[in-house]
């Protein structure tokens, strides 16, 4: 029996000429039907499409019609059903972050890659870090800071200068951005179910703002962050191409 197969594209002209040509080639399930999902775009429409389909059964095959293409396959129109039968599957669980912002306001979001504190004026932040109701450091002042995955640890993580994970370890990199004191200060590894709390200090003078995938919260006061083990994300790659090995290979680029 064939695939059914869900098509989804970025907005990108390239990405809808791409899931044109693959519906007319292989027809197009309804997402709630659908055996897998191939998601058509880059690596921002990749995660939107593992966001929106974390309710589903169906793992996400992308093939990238975007720029970098980090979490997607190489586009082809051919032998698409050939490939899917031979992925190789990632499993991604995110982080939650619960965000409290000045007005008392809670809010809640799920991130894939990382989720990121940054300045949002002209001083630098001042954050204060506990790690499981302990405190680890009293002032970090610095134009941010992040928690990110193994899956997410070569994206904004790895650009700050932090560590990368390798898929299947249980840790999370905590890594500054652009830290002015401790200066030295590069960052931990911490367990995968441990809880971080940023709390943010002087924050009508020195806002921040919080970011889960891209999902921004302004002026929070604090933010706690951990895994989220209940929520799966199922990802497909072409064998050999996996996450583990471009983990690997980007270390050596």
């Amino acid at each position: 029996m064939s695939l059914k197969i869900a098509f989804a594209a970025s907005g990108a002209p390239v990405a809808q000429s791409a899931r044109g040509a693959l519906v007319g080639r292989y027809g197009d399930a309804d997402l709630e039907d659908a055996d897998v999902i191939v998601a058509l775009g880059g690596d921002g429409f990749m995660l939107q499409t593992l966001h929106g389909s974390q309710h589903l059964n169906a793992p996400v095959y992308g093939m990238n019609r975007g720029t970098i293409g980090f979490l997607m396959n190489e586009y082809r129109e051919s032998d698409l059903e050939a490939r899917l039968d031979a992925a190789e599957e990632a499993v991604l669980n995110p982080l939650t972050m619960s965000a409290r912002d000045v007005d008392g306001h809670e809010h809640k979001a799920l991130a894939i890659n990382e989720v990121s504190l940054l300045r949002a004026g002209p001083q630098a932040a001042k954050l204060r870090i506990s790690v499981d109701d302990r405190l680890r450091m009293d002032e970090l002042v610095c134009d941010g800071a992040l928690v990110a995955t193994p899956a997410g640890s070569t994206a904004y993580n790895y650009s700050a200068h932090g560590p990368v994970l390798p898929i299947g370890s249980d840790v999370l990199a905590l890594t500054a951005v652009a830290a002015f004191r401790p200066r030295r200060w590069r960052g931990a590894l911490l367990p995968k179910m441990a809880r971080v709390r940023f709390e943010v200090l002087e924050p009508e003078k020195r806002p921040v703002m919080a970011e889960a995938d891209s999902r921004a919260i302004r002026n929070v006061v604090s933010v706690e962050i951990q895994s989220e083990p209940a929520v799966v994300h199922r990802i497909l790659f072409d064998p050999g191409h996996g996450l583990e090995e471009r983990l690997i290979s980007e270390q050596f680029s």
